[in-house]
């Protein structure tokens, strides 16, 4: 990644280091769990346990009202290791295995879900985790399209269902005192905010590495899977069979059928558009989010979008944008511009308006006033707004679980965190610029790019 402060504090450190409980409304009774358990105790499944999976799991399981009862992957290996995960935490072997997401959530006993599954997947298992009445604490973004998150924002709402994002960002202190500087007005009327994120393709599984040593056997010595292609002796020697513990035709599920390839499978799975959204969709759903926070925007949106990209070829085995920059205007005319790979453009969010900025990223905190920049919170006498406070994201998850209040990521905020991060892209893949009816959720004059605010499922699966 380009932006080193992404990498300062890391998702895991986070997870590991976050502060104490969130005080929450009144808790209900323990009739509304499973079992009616004197304990108020929650017990969760965990689905997908390949890589984000595992330290989600870990933060809920430190907390003392939370025991993982059930864990599902489709790989064997995936299974087998958070199923010692678990048993191993709690020094029991209690914790049962699933290779299907829906025998796991016909389970009576389970009152909640962790879901960590790859973006082409969201939709399936939370609808389904929806409509088994389970509490849902989901990874970012929320779906693969913005029909597909309509459809998970359908069924959790039908069926009154909890909803934590994953945009973990916002039980941190930082995050939080910047939010509330640009919310109070500090900075004066907002006129510009800047939203930093990653560009390229990182090599998280480290399998790219191991497919470039292959293809310096081969003349040229490609060093670049964006350049390899199908039909080339490149592609020849990378696409192979599936290993034995990894059940494939499921983990393609509902997108289209190509060769697997170990480069584009776990954790890079990302940068394959048939099956996630490049640095864009994996990072929108943190710091558009945080910039929607603190415009008090959690369920409004752009409605003029124009994006560009440099995109390698469509069928390539990494064929996600590597650079991109989409311009967008926000009610109160207030304008913003999503990029990675742009100098001008720091990582992390910057709100800048008629008196004065300020900026945040995971790696740091700065402002036009000095005096913004002391202690973890703002002075008192300066918040006549103050936002939701969480410490702990996991913590406020299974607090709310019990309260049946909103957490500090509802399903509704996820989904319009990541509006603008799907608009983009249809605006770059099309070359148009995109007019958005925020209400009706819609863009209109342009049935073409249309097509793009959803996709075809392969049978038999099918989006709710």
């Amino acid at each position: 990644m380009k932006n080193e402060s992404h990498k300062k504090v890391s998702r895991r450190h986070f997870i590991a280091t976050a502060g104490a409980a969130l005080v929450m409304p009144m808790i209900l009774p323990s009739s509304i769990f499973g079992q009616n358990r004197p304990s108020n105790r929650i017990n969760l499944g965990v689905i997908g346990m390949g890589w984000q999976g595992p330290g989600d799991t870990q933060g809920l399981m430190a907390l003392p009202d939370c025991q993982v009862v059930a864990a599902c992957d489709i790989d064997a290996n995936h299974l087998a290791g958070a199923l010692k995960l678990v048993n191993d935490h709690y020094q029991t072997k209690d914790c049962q295995g699933y290779h299907d997401y829906k025998e796991l959530l016909a389970r009576k006993d389970i009152d909640a879900v962790m879901i960590a599954v790859p973006d082409h997947w969201h939709e399936l298992v939370a609808t389904e985790a929806a409509r088994c009445k389970k509490d849902v604490y989901g990874e970012k973004p929320l779906a693969k399209t913005i029909a597909e998150q309509q459809a998970i924002v359908r069924a959790v709402e039908k069926n009154g269902i909890i909803w934590q994002m994953g945009s973990w960002q916002r039980s941190v202190p930082t995050f939080h005192k910047a939010a509330e500087i640009v919310r109070n007005g500090l900075i004066g009327t907002v006129t510009h905010v800047e939203v930093g994120l990653p560009a390229g393709h990182a090599d998280f599984s480290g399998e790219g590495k191991v497919a470039v040593d292959k293809l310096s056997s081969l003349p040229g010595k490609i060093s670049d899977l964006t350049r390899v292609t199908p039909g080339t002796p490149a592609w020849n020697l990378l696409a192979t069979d599936p290993p034995t513990e990894l059940d494939y035709n499921t983990w393609i599920g509902p997108s289209k059928m190509e060769p697997y390839i170990a480069a584009r499978s776990h954790k890079n799975w990302r940068w394959n558009y048939n099956t996630g959204g490049g640095q864009l969709m994996d990072w929108i759903g943190h710091h558009c989010d945080i910039a929607h926070w603190g415009l008090g925007f959690d369920l409004s949106g752009p409605s003029k979008i124009e994006g560009q990209g440099e995109f390698p070829a469509a069928d390539a085995v990494w064929n996600t944008s590597p650079k991109y920059r989409i311009e967008l205007k926000y009610p109160q005319d207030i304008t913003m511009t999503i990029a990675g790979g742009y100098d001008d453009i720091k990582g992390g969010v910057k709100w800048i308006g008629t008196e004065g900025w300020v900026w945040v990223d995971r790696g740091g905190f700065d402002a036009s006033n000095s005096d913004w920049k002391k202690g973890k919170t703002l002075p008192e006498e300066l918040r006549k707004v103050k936002l939701y406070v969480s410490t702990n994201h996991q913590r406020n998850f299974l607090d709310c679980v019990k309260s049946r209040q909103p957490t500090i990521t509802p399903v509704q905020v996820g989904h319009h965190s990541a509006i603008p991060g799907h608009l983009g892209y249809i605006s770059m893949v099309t070359g148009r610029k995109i007019n958005w009816d925020v209400k009706h959720e819609k863009i209109i004059g342009d049935p073409a790019a249309s097509q793009w605010l959803t996709r075809d499922y392969r049978a038999p699966w099918k989006i709710s």
